[in-house]
Formats: C-alpha cells, structure tokens, sequence
C-alpha cells in the first residue's frame, strides 16, 4: 500500500490519473451521445415510413370509404410486420386489427401520438410481453378511428445494443489504460528511485558516481546526460583544486623557505649595508617569483571557469605570431637559437588576442630553452596550418622531446621532467596553454618532431569561414 501511496505522490502518476478520468468522462458522453443519435436516427425514420404507410391507407380509403379501408386494414393486419392497424368505433371498440389492447387513451388523440405508448398484439403468449409504439390516429366522419402505428421494438433494441457495445468499449479501454498508467508511473517511480539513489551516493562524497542512464533517449535519460556533464565538469573542478592545494604545498614550498633562510642569514652576524641591499633584491626578485606564479594558477583557474569567452573576436592569427617571433628573436639570438617563421595562414579565428598571444609565447619560451639538445643547431620554427575544419598553429623544436608516455602528465599544473629543475619555470605554462585552448573550443596536442617536440594549438574554424 506503502508503494502505491508512493506512485500517486509522483507528478506522472498525477498527470495519468487526471487523463485517465478526462478520457472516461469523455468515453461516457460519448456513449450516451451515440446512444440517443442512434435512436433518434432510428425514430425518424420510422415516422417518415408511418406518414407512408398512412398515405397509402388513405389513398385506398378514398377509393372506396370504409368498406375499402376496413379490408385493407384486415388484409396487412395479417402480415407479419412491425406495423400496427385498427378500425374502432365511435365508442372505442376495436372491430379490425392486428391490435389485441391500448394504453388508455390513446385514442382519444387526432393525428401523431407525441409520445411512445403500450399495446399487446393478438397472439400474445405472455399477458405481461408490453410493446410500444408510436401512432397515428385519424378521425372519420362518422365517428369511426383509424390507428396506424409502428412498434419500437427496434430501435429499443439497437439502444441497447450500441449502448452495451460502447460500455463494453469503454470498461475494455478503461482497464487498458489503468494498466498502462500503473506500469507506466511504476517506472517512472522506479527511474527516480534510481535517480535519488545515485544522488545519496554522489552527496556522500562518491564524485566518480554517475546518474544512471537506460539507453532509450527518454527524458529521464535526457535529464540524467545533462546532470552528468554537470557532475563530469564538477569533478574536474574540484581534482584542479585538490591538484593546485597539493601542488602549492609542494612546489611553493621551496621558494617560501629560501626567503626565510636569506631573510634570516641577513639578521645574522655583522653585515655591511651592502649585504642587506643584496639580501633584500634577492628576497623581492624570489617574491616576483611568487606572484608570478599565483597570478598563473589564478588565469588558470579563471579561464577553466569560461573567464574572457566575451572578450573573443573575429581576427586573423598571423600578426600574433610576428609579434610573437619579433619579440623572442633576440632571447633566441642570445641563446643560439634560431628561430624562423614558416607558412601563416590568414584565416580569421574567433579568438582572445591577448591570451593567445601569451600562450605562443610560452611555447616559444620553452621550445628555446631544450632546443637542441646536447649540441648541434638549435632551431624553433613557428608556423601554421590547415587541416579539415581547424586551423592549427605549430611551435616545433629540434630539442630531446617529451617522450609520448609523458604527454598527458606535462599538462598539469607544476609538472616539470626536469626534476633537477636547472631551467627557469614554474610548469605552468602548457598548463595555461591547455586551458586557453579549452576556452577557445580547441585543444593542445603534443607531437614527436623527430627530432624534438611539437606543440599544436587547434583552433575551430567558424562556419561561414569554411
């Protein structure tokens, strides 16, 4: 009963309850309907073919009066049929007819009888067997009444069988469709106890838990894809802030101690105001450090929350990478490097000029620092590319590469192979690229450069770009 209780308190049970009255109190109308449309169909009928009949015993009794009229009355009287005759005398008594006795009154009445009456035919077994009819009853000169009628027994007949057919309908679709609301509100309820339960597990701390999903593309199934992709999306959040906690802890702790040891070594002992001045640039260069990187997890943080997705606009990626390759052509000088532009391709993007532009930078940055490798000529080429619907920019080096197994962890934040950490960096910066990206609908995507490495940025091409 418990259960029951249950699958009325839902919305669909409710829903299918108040359709499943609607449809019967529909149903029963139109049973009734049908019922008297039938009948009435029927009855006038039967008065067209009564006003013929009665044309036709006039016709003869205008050929020969009375004696005429009685011996036609006599003649189809004797007929099977579901008509009704009788000759009376000016008193009521019946002298010709098919008609054994009448309602009282009957009689009395010239022309149409307005309302159904009883009678009982001669050869009536059953003194209770009651037929109606409906009559006409016409007046002669001298007193005499002529009654033509014709018995109802049909169309009583087909009331009650249209009327039995229709509620024998109606109970057969009245059951079907009780069952169909049980069964189908008994899965509705089913799904959302799924769907609670599921809910209980991810509220207690199961993030990887997800809604259940059947297969057939209901809106239950609908509604448990969306509240996943909400549930995949919160999950990656909070494994971001529990990766930046964990990676701060560790990687910030290195810097924090060394400004405290310089801070203190510059307390200790007698030392000169020049000892101090260094102490103090040292300590305010390893600071800039710091806000550096907090204000690189920050961008992160906001550009994987959709920060800048108003500030895009339709513009060509070509001049960002002059830019890119004017700025860092002396850094590459100075370094050995050489760094050269390849093909550009001025398709517009719809892009965030100032953050792509610091994500090319930093690709750039990196692949001068390991170009090369342990000797030779070091190169970095910065170019683009078109390949189906997207359109790629390409930093390439000629350095020791990442090895394949290690593309995916270099994304994260803090992650540097270069455990000895000789080269400048906070392993941040595929990070931000990964997320610029991510903002711009693309993707970052690391490749063998045979030798070196290849960082790719796709970028969606819009539309009406082709």
């Amino acid at each position: 009963m418990s259960r029951f209780a249950a699958l009325m308190r839902t919305t669909a049970a409710r829903l299918s309850a108040l359709y499943l009255l609607l449809f019967m109190l529909g149903a029963v109308a139109i049973v009734f309907y049908m019922t008297n449309l039938s009948v009435s169909l029927l009855t006038s009928q039967t008065q067209q073919s009564l006003n013929e009949e009665v044309a036709s015993i006039g016709a003869s009794y205008s050929r020969g009066g009375i004696p005429l009229l009685v011996r036609t009355i006599d003649r189809r009287s004797r007929q099977p049929g579901a008509y009704l005759y009788l000759v009376s005398d000016p008193v009521g008594r019946i002298l010709a007819g098919n008609v054994e006795s009448l309602q009282p009154g009957v009689l009395d009445t010239d022309g149409m009888v307005e309302r159904a009456f009883t009678y009982q035919r001669y050869g009536d077994h059953n003194p209770n067997d009651v037929h109606k009819a409906i009559a006409v009853v016409i007046a002669l000169p001298n007193g005499m009444r002529v009654l033509v009628g014709r018995d109802l027994g049909e169309p009583e007949r087909l009331r009650d069988i249209v009327r039995r057919a229709l509620v024998l309908a109606l109970g057969i679709m009245g059951v079907g469709a009780f069952l169909i609301w049980f069964f189908v509100g008994r899965r509705a309820l089913v799904r959302i106890d799924q769907l609670s339960s599921a809910s209980h597990r991810i509220m207690e701390g199961d993030l990887a838990g997800r809604l259940p999903i059947s297969g057939s593309g209901d809106e239950f199934d609908r509604l448990s894809g969306s509240l996943n992709a909400m549930l995949g999306r919160i999950q990656e959040l909070n494994e971001g802030l529990r990766q930046v906690s964990d990676n701060i802890a560790h990687d910030l702790k290195t810097p924090l101690t060394r400004l405290r040891n310089r801070a203190e070594a510059a307390l200790t002992g007698g030392r000169l105001t020049k000892d101090y001045r260094n102490a103090l640039e040292d300590i305010i260069a390893e600071s800039d450090q710091l806000i550096r990187t907090f204000n690189a997890i920050l961008m992160i943080s906001r550009l994987e929350a959709g920060y800048s997705s108003e500030s895009m606009q339709i513009m060509s990626a070509a001049p960002i990478l002059h830019d890119v390759a004017d700025l860092y052509e002396p850094v590459a000088e100075d370094a050995g490097v050489s760094l050269s532009l390849g093909d550009l391709d001025e398709t517009p993007l719809r892009i965030n000029r100032e953050l792509v532009g610091q994500t090319v930078s930093n690709l750039v940055d990196n692949a001068i620092k390991y170009a090369g490798g342990e000797g030779g000529n070091a190169a970095v080429t910065l170019s683009m590319e078109r390949q189906d619907k997207s359109l790629m920019i390409v930093v390439a080096d000629n350095g020791p590469g990442i090895p394949e197994e290690q593309h995916d962890r270099v994304t994260e934040r803090f992650v540097r192979l270069e455990e000895s950490r000789t080269q400048p960096g906070l392993g941040l910066g595929l990070s931000l690229a990964k997320a610029v990206m991510k903002l711009h609908g693309g993707s970052l995507r690391l490749e063998d450069n045979k030798p070196g490495l290849r960082a790719v940025l796709a970028f969606p091409v819009p539309e009406n770009n082709g």
